[in-house]
């Protein structure tokens, strides 16, 4: 293998990268919490979690821990001047109203049309967990998604159509693999950024839907 894939820490620091100032961003559980450590200090952006907190920093200093202060995924934040608390039921309306920028989640699987899965793969024993995902899913008004280009089995995340229940329809607008950046268009999955030494044909193998190379030009 002549490329080396992204790590989680390096995913959020890309995604951080594309998220403007003055943007209300969602924040899902696991890998997108990390992008939290890569906002720069110079754009305000005001972090929203589903379990009612607005404006929120990075994880705090050890033992600097506030345990009234965690985020949807039982994790340690701290709070940024302005930063306000609010009942659950009125973060569901931020979520739903369209009050939020950017939705960064999780992923089981993508489809080609933008079709998203992210709370139950079907099993018969898994948990399913969907959390506030269908909310943001549909609420936000751009959906980002974190994942890893294929499963441990090495079976591919993005395919042509979902095989997993899904979470929204239609409603993801950009994909961060390790391997890959990728936007969902109307004319199709476009590869706007893949990893060094990765040839666009080596990328398609491992991708279960058709993929436009707009990486050059």
């Amino acid at each position: 293998m002549s490329y080396q894939k992204l790590s989680r820490d390096q995913i959020a620091e890309r995604v951080a990268q594309d998220i403007p100032d003055g943007a209300y961003v969602n924040l899902g559980i696991g890998l997108p919490t990390k992008i939290s450590n890569y906002l720069p200090a110079d754009k305000d952006v005001f972090l929203h979690s589903e379990n009612g907190l607005l404006a929120f920093g990075p994880p705090p200093a050890k033992g600097e821990e506030d345990p009234e202060l965690i985020n949807a995924g039982k994790e340690y934040v701290t709070m940024l001047t302005g930063g306000s608390f609010f009942h659950h039921g009125d973060s569901f309306a931020m979520m739903r109203g369209g009050h939020l920028d950017i939705a960064v989640l999780g992923a089981f699987q993508v489809a080609a049309n933008g079709d998203l899965a992210n709370w139950h793969t079907g099993a018969a024993d898994a948990i399913p967990a969907v959390g506030g995902a269908m909310d943001l899913a549909v609420g936000a008004k751009k959906v980002f998604i974190t994942t890893d280009h294929n499963t441990k089995q090495g079976e591919p995340k993005i395919v042509e159509t979902l095989s997993y229940p899904a979470t929204g329809l239609k409603c993801v607008d950009r994909i961060y693999t390790d391997l890959c950046v990728i936007d969902v268009t109307v004319d199709g999955l476009k590869v706007i950024e893949k990893v060094e030494g990765l040839s666009f044909a080596e990328l398609q193998a491992l991708t279960g839907a058709k993929l436009i190379d707009a990486t050059q030009g």
